[in-house]
């Protein structure tokens, strides 16, 4: 399985120079699922840069993935995370949620670097 973090999601719908490495994952959403904070992060970046509408348009592609929703178990091991590898509570519940479901986290937010299940391109 895999999980494309916001970062990811941002290059593909605004096709920058990394949405090439992103796109194979994305496309393949039998094997993609998506953390509810990534639809929230997402959102919040279309709709500030474009409109609502566009906003809807690039939610409505990453729900053809597997939704996976926070529950308590969920943010309690987000919380263990964040203060194990400091990193910030969005991070920590994308990460986790990967994690519960065997998935790597495809990223280019320096946040998850170092951490295990991680693959990681540098933005340009």
């Amino acid at each position: 399985m895999n999980l494309v973090d916001s970062s990811g999601w941002l290059e593909y719908f605004t096709d920058s120079k990394n949405a090439k490495y992103f796109a194979p994952v994305i496309e393949n959403k039998d094997e993609l699922i998506i953390s509810v904070i990534n639809l929230y992060e997402v959102y919040k970046k279309v709709m500030s840069a474009k409109s609502e509408k566009s906003a809807n348009e690039a939610c409505s592609v990453m729900m053809q993935a597997k939704v996976i929703d926070l529950d308590a178990s969920l943010s309690l091991s987000a919380s263990n995370i964040s203060c194990k590898y400091k990193i910030p509570m969005a991070d920590s519940l994308i990460y986790v949620t990967a994690q519960f479901n065997d998935a790597i986290v495809w990223t280019q937010d320096y946040d998850f670097i170092d951490l295990p299940g991680v693959k990681f391109i540098k933005k340009n």
